[in-house]
Formats: C-alpha cells, structure tokens, sequence
C-alpha cells in the first residue's frame, strides 16, 4: 500500500491509522541444570536421546537437527555446521512431502562448537548406526547420509519426534529445549552475541527480547561481580600501602 501511495495509485494508505496490536508473550519455562540431568535420565532409553542431547546442548532447531549429515559434523574439531533444515507438508504427495532447503536467513546458517560430551555422544550414536546397519545388510553410513533417520537411511517425520518428546517432558514435568539452552548459558554470564550466534536469531535484539526472563538473574550476578571486583582492589591497594609503610 505504501508503494501504491508512491506510485499514485492511493491517495493514502490507509493501514498507516490501524493500531496494531499488543504483543502478548507466552511464559517461558526452561530447564534448570538439574532437570536437565533427569530429562537426560528419562530419555537414555529412548531412539531419539542423542536427537535430544543435541538440541539440549546446542540449541538447534527441530528442522535444522532433522536435516543435519554426518558431512556437517566434524567429531575432530567438535563443531557442527548449519546449512539446511527440513521442510515438511503434509498436504503434498506422498513422495514430495519432505524437502531440504537453505536456511532462510544468513545468521540462521552457521557454525556452532560441540562440548566434549556431545561429541562422544555422536560418536555412540554413528557407531550404533553402524552396527544396526551391518546386521540388517545395508551398507555403512557415508557422509551425505542423514544423522538422525530410520534405520534405512529415510528421514524422520518432524511429527513423531515431536511427540516423543512431549511424551517425555510431560514425564518429567519439564519443558523447552532450545529456550533451556539459551537461557543456561546467559546465566553462566555467555555474552548474549555469542548465544545469539548459536541459536542463529537473526539480531541480538530477538536474543534480548526473548531471554529477558533471564535478566534478573544476570543483575544480580554483574552486581555481585562489580562489588568483588572494587573490594578485591581496595584490598590490594590496603595491602600495597601497608607494605610501602612498613
């Protein structure tokens, strides 16, 4: 409409006189580092723990984990590379319903550093993989192969981890991984940039905007800090005058 106006065609816009609408943000409720642990006890005997393990401990998104290869994980270096995600309709045929594509944005493709007990635990699941493979008489996994699939090899439905997850949360009475992940780091003081970075958002705004739950907690700590910081120092300076003294 705007452009319409530039162009002649309106005289004006008239959207410009509507008053959008308050945004109406949904309590978010995370994980704590305990219960994360006893998420993880759950879930050990589950076919999705390690689908799991990585989306708890990288923040990815339930697309981006479902399209991920072994060609974008380097176990030596311990990081992963974002590149596609996974797109699923329902309403196509049979045969086209899954298809892989490009993030959608820039900052959404992107490199993010595995913890060590990520790594070996991708290295259970690919031996695992492997092993289940060999018995059934297909061949071994290559590169290009899909890390979390059926044991053929085709794609998991995003709908059926999905409800494995619920299922497990529900269990355990807790909630959202992607959230718990950002939040856990900002409240170890890991500058938000950096989790925005993880996470992919595509601005540090939306990372402020949505863990803002988590500022509290953050005051308290830089507060805590700065009060360390001017004693320790008013300490050190006691003690330097105290020996100049001497």
């Amino acid at each position: 409409m705007k452009n319409a106006v530039k162009t002649g065609l309106l005289v004006r816009n008239a959207a410009e006189s509507v008053d959008t609408p308050k945004i109406q943000r949904r309590e978010m409720h995370v994980m704590s580092e305990t219960d994360l642990h006893l998420f993880l006890e759950y879930a050990k005997d589950s076919p999705y723990y390690t689908f799991f393990y990585l989306g708890l401990f990288t923040g990815m998104r339930r697309a981006e984990l479902l399209a991920l290869r072994w060609s974008d994980i380097d176990l030596e270096l311990c990081q992963v590379s974002v590149t596609r995600s996974m797109q699923y309709i329902q309403a196509a045929a049979p045969g086209n319903r899954i298809s892989f594509r490009e993030p959608k944005t820039a900052k959404s493709r992107r490199l993010i550093a595995l913890s060590p007990s990520t790594a070996i635990t991708l290295r259970e699941h690919q031996a695992k993989q492997n092993e289940l493979r060999e018995s059934l008489g297909y061949p071994a996994l290559s590169d290009s192969d899909l890390v979390f699939s059926h044991y053929d090899g085709s794609p998991l439905l995003p709908n059926s981890v999905t409800h494995a997850w619920i299922k497990l949360v529900r269990r355990c009475g807790l909630h959202d991984a992607r959230h718990t992940h950002a939040s856990l780091l900002l409240k170890q003081g890991v500058h938000p940039k950096i989790v925005q970075e993880r996470l992919g958002h595509g601005s540090i705004q939306i990372t402020l905007d949505t863990y803002s739950h988590v500022a509290p907690g953050l005051q308290q700590a830089a507060a805590k800090g700065f009060d360390e910081l001017l004693l320790l120092n008013r300490q050190q300076k006691e003690i330097h005058l105290g020996t100049v003294r001497d």
